[in-house]
């Protein structure tokens, strides 16, 4: 039986039809992010997806935002902590707020929760992130491989690192292999905790859990490039004596794991998932990290998670090999987050990825 054309041309109209109502439900909102960390990708992932985008930034840094055009628009504020003077003009824009670490380390929890603008990712899963204790438990509750924790410095009994709450890239980490020197070093700062200090190589594994698709997606893995504890290798072992070894955050190297140890990759990440829905429903979504050590044996020790986009994906400006195998184009995490936004307002389902 031939087919009707009127019936062929009445569905490639209906098609465009769509298409164009998809285009217009989509131009109805804005991606906004603070400037800082990784918001350059955040907002040219957002353009790539076809959304209008905005970043918050002080005034001593917006003009990076508007000399790489990623921009729609530049709203200055006087500093991070006063996020919250930008608000009305986000809500205005009908904006969509893509956290990462700086929101996070320039602005208490409470704040945080008190963001009036349309949240992207589950907002109270970072009281599980920042709380060292809380993330621990969640850890274990997923069965991952985890290093030992001393609850008082005089259990220290070999080497360990010391590290503080909350998202500061590494800020005034430093390694004791004793009470004493323990306390030499600590001072009088708090809220710390002490972990064994696992012998390995650093793999940082960066996730990215779908709602919309129901799924986990590897994104790609970095190591980060610290300061001083990457300097020190470049000093005769006989000179190292004396230099304090810190851990803070200089940069990030892309890396790309042996094949074999990625089914042990995603088994790790779909626990993380499923344990988070037990202990902070509806349990993490959007992209995450976990911090890990890999041993000599090929064993993996999970020593942190980060439960929003982390700077280490900044690496993979033009997408990792591993986002190009699973979507087949260049795939930024911060594309993958608009990616995910879009197809949420394109199926009626954005309050699904909201909190």
């Amino acid at each position: 039986m031939l087919s009707d054309p009127r019936r062929n041309s009445f569905s490639k109209q209906d098609l465009k039809l769509g298409s164009f109502v998809k285009l217009l439900v989509k131009s109805k909102y804005t991606i906004a992010t603070l400037g800082s960390h990784s918001a350059l990708q955040i907002l040219r992932g957002g353009k790539d997806e076809g959304f209008r985008t905005i970043v918050v930034c002080k005034k001593e840094h917006c003009s990076v935002y508007r000399h790489f055009r990623v921009a729609d628009r530049v709203v200055e504020i006087p500093s991070y902590s006063e996020f919250h003077t930008a608000e009305d003009e986000l809500l205005r824009e009908n904006a969509i707020l893509v956290p990462h670490a700086s929101l996070i380390a320039y602005m208490s929890l409470d704040a945080v929760e008190k963001i009036r603008v349309p949240y992207y990712g589950n907002r109270r899963i970072l009281l599980w992130e920042s709380d060292r204790d809380r993330q621990r438990k969640w850890l274990e509750k997923a069965g991952l491989n985890l290093p030992r924790v001393y609850e008082d410095p005089d259990e220290i009994d070999g080497l360990c690192i010391v590290k503080f709450q909350g998202a500061k890239g590494g800020q005034g980490y430093f390694l004791a292999r004793s009470s004493e020197e323990f306390r030499q070093k600590i001072g009088g700062l708090k809220d710390y905790s002490i972990q064994e200090y696992v012998v390995g190589i650093p793999v940082y594994i960066h996730y990215f859990y779908s709602v919309i698709r129901g799924e986990l997606e590897l994104m790609g893995f970095d190591r980060r490039y610290e300061s001083n504890v990457d300097a020190i290798s470049r000093i005769p072992a006989g000179l190292q004596e004396g230099i304090d070894v810190t851990y803070t955050i200089v940069g990030n190297f892309p890396l790309f794991l042996r094949e074999s140890l990625l089914p042990e990759v995603f088994k790790m990440g779909q626990r993380v998932v499923e344990a988070s829905r037990e202990v902070c429903e509806p349990g993490i979504f959007g992209p995450f990290c976990l911090e890990t050590v890999v041993t000599p044996d090929l064993k993996f020790y999970v020593f942190e998670i980060s439960a929003r986009i982390v700077a280490g994906t900044n690496v993979f400006m033009e997408g990792s090999p591993y986002a190009y195998l699973k979507h087949g184009i260049p795939m930024t995490t911060g594309r993958r987050i608009a990616l995910e936004i879009r197809e949420a307002i394109e199926q009626g389902r954005l309050e699904e990825i909201l909190g």
